[in-house]
């Protein structure tokens, strides 16, 4: 069973957000980008030395994992990324006074169902916030009845898959993990549904 220690490692499902995120590194300088869940952030770190302006945020009752953050941003020479804590399901001051974003990351957010509706409030709020914002998203394939589809349905989101091939990351050697079991990853979009989506 795992504890708040899992924001401790860099899970497979980081290193294919971060193959994304430098196979389109040319459309990051400029991009606000805020990464979710970030524990090691690599993701995030990947935006940042690619050129977006990046805020890192994990659980504000994880301060361990806002540790890592602020860790992971010093060593790799990121010294002024942010470290927010901001809890899924939660309006806090922090996520209220959000500055505009236009990508949201979130590597293995999606591996406990309990979280599945705090996650998406939370993805939904950013989004209305910022309607032309998308929530990148990767997560490991762990049993065939989750599924967030009725979630995205409630919350007026929408979802593209991404094939794991057209951005090079369907190479074993990106999502092995030493864990035992099969890391089966996958990849989509999230963005707000509009009316004739729906």
């Amino acid at each position: 069973v795992l504890d708040s220690q899992y924001g401790m490692y860099v899970w497979p499902c980081a290193v294919v957000l971060a193959q994304y995120l430098w196979a389109h590194r040319r459309s990051l300088p400029g991009k606000r980008v805020l990464e979710i869940g970030a524990g090691v952030s690599l993701p995030g770190v990947v935006a940042a030395k690619c050129g977006a302006q990046v805020i890192l945020s994990d659980s504000e009752e994880l301060p361990q994992c806002l540790q890592r953050c602020r860790s992971s941003c010093l060593m790799n020479r990121l010294p002024h990324v942010p470290v927010l804590g901001l809890t899924w399901g939660r309006l806090s001051p922090e996520l209220l006074s959000l500055a505009p974003i236009d990508v949201i990351l979130g590597s293995d957010v999606f591996f406990d169902p309990k979280d599945f509706e705090d996650i998406l409030t939370t993805i939904y709020y950013l989004l209305e916030k910022n309607p032309q914002a998308q929530f990148w998203t990767t997560y490991q394939v762990r049993s065939a009845d989750w599924s967030i589809e009725a979630l995205l349905y409630k919350w007026n989101l929408k979802s593209i898959h991404i094939p794991l091939h057209s951005f090079g990351a369907d190479k074993e050697h990106l999502a092995s993990s030493s864990l035992p079991g099969r890391h089966t990853i996958e990849m989509m979009i999230i963005s707000l549904a509009q009316s004739e989506d729906t």
